[in-house]
C-alpha cells in the first residue's frame, strides 16, 4: 500500500459488512427501556493493565466530508487527510514519524494533539490507538477493528462499515484489561458528521468547530444535503443508533461509540475525551438504550463555545467535566482560542486536573512546542 491508496480494511472478529439487526451490532446490546520521545512515567504492570487502571484511547479516523471546502480547521488542504495519524504518532512518541508535519489549521494553531501528549509525558498514562478509518498510514501501532475510511456524508451509506466496527470495537473494550477508558478521538469534518447524526437522532444541540469563526451555516446545508441522500427525516433515526451513525455520520463515532458500549457492559467507567463529537457518541449510546454512568470531559473554551452543552449532558444523562488548563498566554493562547479541543484534549487534561498537575501540563506544552519548532506559533514568547 502506498501512501497514495486508502487504508486498506484489516478486517476483525466480526466482517464490516455484517447486516444490521445480527449481534454483531448495536442490536447485539441488551437495551434498558425508557523525534523527541520522552519517558511517559510508570510503565504497566506485569498483566499488561495500566499500573493506576486509567487507558487512555485516541480513535482515529477520516470522513471525506472533511474536502467540503470551509468546513474544518484540522490541517490544511490535502494535508487534513494525514491530521489523524499524525495526531497518533503525537500521541504515541511526541513527534511526527511518518506524517508531513505537525498538523496546524489554516490560522497556524497546531494541533491539540500536542497538549494530549504533553499530559501523557506528565502523568504517565497508557495510550492506545484504534484505526477508526485511516485514510493515510500512521506510524503509530493501532489496534485494527475493521473501519474504513467514511465517504463524504452527503452520499448516501457514508459510512457502510459501521456495523462490523462497532461490533469489534465493542468486543475489545469489553475485554481490555483496563479499569477506565478515556476515549479521544481524532476526525477532520467531525463535528459536521457529528451535527448530521444528532440530526438524524432527533437531538437539536448545537455543535462548536476548530475554526475560529464556526461555519454554522455550511454545517446545516451539508447535514440538510446529508439526511436528503440517505432518505432519513430529522428524527426517522431516534432510538435506530445504527442507522444514523452509517447514514449520518462518520467511522470515528462507530468505534466510539461501540467502545463505550463494550466498556460499560464489562462495568468499566468510560470518560468521553472531548466536545460535541464525543456529545454525538454519547448520544448514539444512549439511543442504543444503555443507561450506565457516562462522562464527558472538556476544555472551558469548548464548554463556552458550545452554549447549549450543559443542558445537552444533562438531557443525555452525561456527567459533564470541564477543566480551564489556564492557557492565558502565548504560545498557548491559541489552543484557547482556536483549537479548544480535539485528540482527547479534554480527557487529558481532566486526568492531569485530577491529580492537580495542570500547571505541569502546561510547562510541558510549551517545551514541546519549543522542540517541534512552533514556540513562536502566536508570534511572541510566553512568561513563566
Amino acid at each position: 500500500m502506498t501512501d497514495d491508496d486508502p487504508a486498506e480494511d484489516s478486517g476483525g472478529p466480526v466482517s464490516p459488512d455484517e447486516p444490521l439487526g445480527s449481534d454483531a451490532g448495536f442490536d447485539g446490546i441488551d437495551r434498558i427501556e425508557g523525534g523527541h520521545h520522552r519517558g511517559v512515567g510508570d510503565r504497566d504492570d506485569a498483566d499488561g493493565a495500566p499500573r493506576d487502571g486509567t487507558l487512555f484511547v485516541l480513535v482515529a479516523g477520516w470522513t471525506d466530508t472533511a474536502r467540503i471546502d470551509g468546513i474544518s480547521g484540522a490541517g490544511t488542504g490535502d494535508a487534513a487527510v494525514h491530521t489523524p495519524g499524525v495526531d497518533a504518532e503525537l500521541l504515541s512518541y511526541g513527534d511526527v514519524v511518518r506524517g508531513p508535519g505537525v498538523p496546524t489549521s489554516p490560522t497556524g494553531c497546531p494541533s491539540p494533539a500536542l497538549v494530549t501528549r504533553a499530559a501523557r509525558e506528565t502523568l504517565g498514562f497508557d495510550c492506545v490507538v484504534v484505526d477508526g478509518g485511516l485514510a493515510k498510514p500512521t506510524g503509530a501501532a493501532t489496534v485494527s477493528v475493521g473501519a474504513s475510511p467514511g465517504a463524504d456524508v452527503r452520499e448516501p451509506d457514508p459510512v457502510g462499515t459501521a456495523p462490523g466496527a462497532f461490533a469489534a470495537a465493542r468486543e475489545w473494550a469489553s475485554r481490555v484489561p483496563a479499569e477506565r477508558l478515556v476515549i479521544g478521538e481524532t476526525v477532520p469534518g467531525g463535528t459536521t458528521t457529528a451535527l448530521a447524526t444528532m440530526r438524524a437522532l432527533g437531538e437539536e444541540w448545537s455543535v462548536s468547530s476548530s475554526l475560529p469563526e464556526n461555519p454554522l451555516e455550511l454545517k446545516r446545508e451539508v447535514v440538510e444535503d446529508a439526511l436528503a441522500a440517505s432518505d432519513l427525516a430529522p428524527g426517522e433515526a431516534a432510538h435506530h443508533p445504527e442507522l444514523a451513525v452509517r447514514f449520518a455520520g462518520d467511522p470515528v463515532l462507530a468505534v466510539v461509540a461501540g467502545l463505550t458500549v463494550g466498556a460499560t457492559e464489562a462495568d468499566r467507567d468510560v470518560v468521553l475525551g472531548g466536545g460535541t463529537q464525543l456529545l454525538a457518541a454519547g448520544a448514539l449510546v444512549r439511543h442504543a438504550g444503555v443507561a450506565a454512568p457516562l462522562t464527558l470531559a472538556t476544555t472551558s473554551y469548548l464548554a463556552d463555545d458550545a452554549p447549549d452543552l450543559r443542558e445537552a449532558t444533562s438531557a443525555l444523562d452525561l456527567d459533564l467535566r470541564v477543566t480551564d488548563p489556564g492557557f492565558e498566554r502565548a504560545p498557548l493562547t491559541r489552543f484557547a482560542t482556536e483549537a479548544m479541543e480535539g485528540a482527547g484534549m479534554g480527557g487529558a487534561l481532566s486526568l492531569a486536573d485530577g491529580a492537580d498537575r495542570i500547571d505541569d501540563v502546561r510547562e510541558r506544552t510549551r517545551t514541546l512546542l519549543d522542540d517541534l519548532g512552533l514556540g513562536d506559533a502566536d508570534g511572541r514568547d510566553d512568561a513563566p
